[in-house]
């Protein structure tokens, strides 16, 4: 995170660089965060993920890395970081994160 913030991503609102990490097995998603993706319309009733725009692949990958949330305070699955109002890009293996409160 010492990691000097672009001046475009500064702009933004960006306050962290967060390091996206591989893990063995998924992180599991908390249920306020499912609700949300239900809500959005980004996951159906049966669990399973529809984000237009990425491949069942990349969401397959997705599931498999985890970031140290700075807002949360815990490591999260990558895919609630995406889904996160303070989400805003993803870069080369970082994450670039508003970290504004709930």
């Amino acid at each position: 995170m010492s990691e000097p913030i672009p001046e475009e991503a500064k702009q933004a609102g960006v306050k962290y660089i967060v390091p996206i990490t591989g893990v063995e097995k998924s992180i599991k998603m908390t249920d306020t965060a499912k609700a949300e993706l239900q809500a959005s319309g980004m996951m159906d009733e049966k669990g399973k993920l529809k984000i237009k725009g990425v491949s069942p692949k990349m969401l397959k990958r997705m599931k498999l890395e985890a970031v140290d949330c700075p807002v949360l305070g815990t490591s999260v699955g990558f895919l609630q970081c995406y889904v996160c109002k303070n989400f805003f890009s993803r870069t080369m293996g970082k994450t670039y994160c508003k970290g504004e409160p709930f």
